[in-house]
């Protein structure tokens, strides 16, 4: 005769989950883009650089020259 295991059944636990307050992400507004006789300078070469145009894009464009951004002059 065959023997019987009694089998315990375990309940899961189940803790309520707690809905934390999340503050919304501001959005970090872009800088605006070089402007008309602005000019930027290389600190390594020199270089100087004068926008002409601007070109109206919502980002900035970082100009580099000798592997480094120009700073603005």
């Amino acid at each position: 005769m065959a023997t019987k295991k009694v089998v315990k059944k375990v309940k899961k636990v189940v803790k309520p989950v707690l809905k934390k307050k999340v503050k919304p992400v501001l959005k970090k507004k872009a800088k605006p883009a070089a402007k008309k006789a602005e000019r930027y300078a290389c600190s390594v070469c020199g270089l100087i650089v004068a926008v002409d145009q601007a070109c109206g894009c919502a980002h900035v464009h970082k100009l580099i020259c000798c592997s480094k951004v120009m700073k603005k002059k």
